[in-house]
């Protein structure tokens, strides 16, 4: 970056070229909180004509809100704290910013820079903290190194994968007088590792392939990819699932779109995965969520991998084909290369199969004979707020339960805490977004819990005319945590209950309070007129509180650890998926496993009595590429006796039976002679297999 000489510069004070620099870059909102050592920036902030700034409750509030602002716009977000405690507060969304690749640059105050080293007061190492959770780190302790700093880290912000950048700034640097030149920066560079070569090597995977998947994160978002992702997507024909971070960048209404997999996604979408031949990943880094049992993880499929980050690729899993550069500029050359050899596709039958599974297993949520249900609250919420709503959501079952009922037809619709799950984040996420676009409406969508860590922002939002509204999903509980120890933990909820006696805040009465507008929904044939009051409400923050029963759970859902073939749409159900399309592999794969002996008719199981243990098991015959003809089952004391009777084995039984031994919850598993008994039940696939 290229800076003019000073000698002719105007002087001016390290406080004023911090802001000039700021102005200069583009900024037009700050979120902060004063204190000591950041005190002369705020006091040149009394003169800017141009900057924003919004005060915040807590210091980890101006970072979230930063996010909120980054995210609804790609424009970098901005945040200006004190030392110390003022900077360690930062941490949290600094991180959560960091692990969703959201471009934050966030300024500290320091201690002069005589006292560095001496334990002053409020003095701590910020770039120290922070190192491991920044794309970069500037301390500056001169004057004259301020507007090369904030250049630097804007560039830095947006350049390749984005991310945040910290700007520590002593308090004598920001005193001391300075020639202020202007401010030269260079524009961010994309990286590319990728030529005709490869881009020619992808299409000839996806003319051999017959079920290819566009596997769509994040990284599109970031990128602007949703109209080269389109034009792809329609001109070959291929089913696509869009990630929690990627949703919105492909229509969910789209008839190619197959849902959001992961651990609480839709079964189409799991099944695309898991039974494709070829993955096209778009942006996206094979989390967890979303694999599940890694060594299970789509077992039959190729990977073309198109990322902006080099270290991505081939980080999880293994890209036969890695194409590193900007996902639209790839996808636009796949596209036209494509074209342009009027190269044709037809994956019309594997399209229908996935669209099969979409119509048999669409979420279904019962509604209560009295009460609300979450899902039903936020389906009809998303049906009467503006098409161009832009929705915020804590962590937990609420956000869960809003990417699978709301629709997200377009990019960065949805602003959430996906790599670091950070609850507390929507409420002043949220307050960013619609500092970013007021034209815009924001619904904040949270649980009470979520909730309860960052509500101070009412304030905020009422003092700096924020009409924001916030819904809150209202169970009196840690939800996720509640579901997993119901499920996993024998229905023992330590610390997850939040209504205990005298301890649940009347959450109108607290909206109220900061000068909110409150509302209560306890009943179904409440929500219309209550969404529809709020949404009447345009000058001034809204909450509404939907009183929820605690005991509703998020379905789908895979459970820790297990293989996404096992996912359950309720507990103990278990989709059934369409082998054919996938026996072939099956048999292929695990024939080098079999074992040249007598072949079991029959396999005798004990395992513990958890509700994943059947489907785990009747997805593991399927893996192995057998079925099962009938099934006993017997529970007691804690354990689960089952029979399994497999139509001609063959070869594989054996290997069925080292797989079995290998699940979780089996205790004992064994090959036993085949006898005819009429106590055996047939199995029922549509409710267990």
């Amino acid at each position: 970056m290229a800076v003019p000489s000073p000698r002719y510069a105007e002087r001016i004070t390290g406080a004023q070229a911090l802001l000039r620099s700021l102005e200069l870059v583009g900024t037009e909102v700050i979120f902060g909180l004063p204190g000591g050592a950041i005190l002369p920036a705020y006091d040149a902030l009394v003169d800017s004509k141009t900057l924003r700034h919004v005060l915040v409750r807590h210091e980890q509030c101006a970072g979230h809100a930063a996010r909120g602002y980054a995210q609804a716009t790609g424009r970098v977000g901005v945040c200006l704290v004190t030392s110390g405690p003022g900077a360690t507060n930062l941490v949290t969304p600094l991180a959560d910013a960091y692990r969703d690749s959201i471009p934050i640059v966030a300024i500290t105050g320091q201690v002069p820079s005589t006292a560095i080293g001496t334990d002053a007061f409020q003095e701590i190492d910020v770039l120290g903290i922070t190192l491991p959770i920044t794309k970069h780190g500037f301390a500056v302790t001169d004057a004259e190194q301020i507007p090369a700093a904030i250049a630097d880290a804007f560039r830095i912000a947006r350049a390749g994968r984005p991310g945040p950048v910290v700007v520590d700034v002593c308090k004598d640097a920001l005193l001391a007088a300075t020639p202020f030149p202007g401010l030269l920066g260079s524009a961010p560079q994309t990286p590319t590792m990728y030529d005709e070569e490869l881009l020619r090597s992808a299409l000839k995977l996806l003319s051999s392939a017959s079920r290819p998947v566009l596997y769509v994160g994040g990284g599109a978002v970031l990128g602007e990819t949703a109209p080269e992702l389109l034009r792809f997507a329609e001109h070959a024909g291929i089913p696509v699932v869009t990630t929690l971070m990627g949703l919105g960048v492909f229509p969910d209404s789209h008839p190619l779109h197959m849902g959001m997999p992961g651990m609480h996604g839709s079964v189409a979408a799991v099944g695309a995965l898991q039974q494709a031949d070829l993955l096209i990943a778009v942006g996206v880094r094979f989390d967890d969520r979303v694999t599940g049992q890694l060594s299970t993880f789509a077992p039959g499929a190729q990977v073309i991998h198109i990322d902006i980050d080099a270290t991505e690729v081939s980080r999880v899993r293994h890209a036969d084909v890695p194409l590193v550069g900007d996902c639209k500029e790839v996808l636009g050359e796949l596209h036209r290369l494509s074209a342009a050899e009027d190269l044709r596709y037809d994956f019309t039958a594997w399209t229908r199969i996935l669209q099969g599974y979409q119509k048999t297993y669409r979420p279904a949520y019962e509604q209560p004979a009295e009460g609300l249900s979450a899902p039903r609250v936020l389906r009809r919420l998303s049906e009467l707020a503006a098409p161009e709503a832009i929705y915020v959501t804590g962590v937990g079952q609420h956000q869960m339960w809003a990417a699978q009922c709301i629709g997200f037809e377009r990019p960065r619709s949805l602003i959430t805490s996906g790599g670091l799950g950070t609850m507390g984040v929507a409420v002043p996420a949220a307050m960013g977004a619609k500092m970013a676009l007021p034209e815009r409406e924001v619904w904040a969508i949270d649980g009470d819990g979520c909730f309860q860590m960052t509500h101070q922002e009412l304030a905020t939002c009422v003092a700096e005319r924020i009409p924001i509204k916030i819904a809150v999903i209202n169970n009196g509980s840690y939800g996720m945590v509640r579901q997993w120890q119901n499920l996993f933990y024998d229905e023992r909820y330590s610390q997850s209950e939040l209504n205990t006696v005298g301890a649940a805040p009347d959450f109108v009465r607290l909206a109220e309070a900061y000068g909110c507008v409150g509302l209560r929904c306890t009943k179904a044939d409440e929500i219309d007129d209550v969404v529809r009051r709020a949404l009447e409400i345009t000058d001034t923050p809204v909450v509404i509180d939907f009183q929820v029963p605690a005991s509703e759970m998020v379905w789908p859902m895979i459970g820790p650890g297990i293989s996404n073939d096992d996912i359950a749409i309720a507990r103990g159900l278990s989709p059934r998926w369409d082998t054919s399309i996938v026996r072939e592999e099956i048999i292929a794969r695990n024939a080098s496993n079999k074992l040249i002996r007598a072949s079991p008719r029959a396999v005798s199981l004990v395992t513990r009595d958890t509700p994943y243990v059947v489907p785990r098991v009747t997805a593991t015959v399927r893996r192995c590429g057998l079925t099962i003809n009938r099934m006993s089952m017997e529970s007691r004391s804690g354990r689960q006796y089952l029979k399994l009777f497999l139509e001609s084995p063959g070869d594989r039984g054996e290997s069925l039976v080292d797989s079995l031994r290998n699940l979780a919850d089996v205790l004992e598993c064994k090959a036993v002679e085949q006898e005819e008994s009429h106590e055996y039940e047939r199995l029922d696939h549509d409710a267990i297999g």
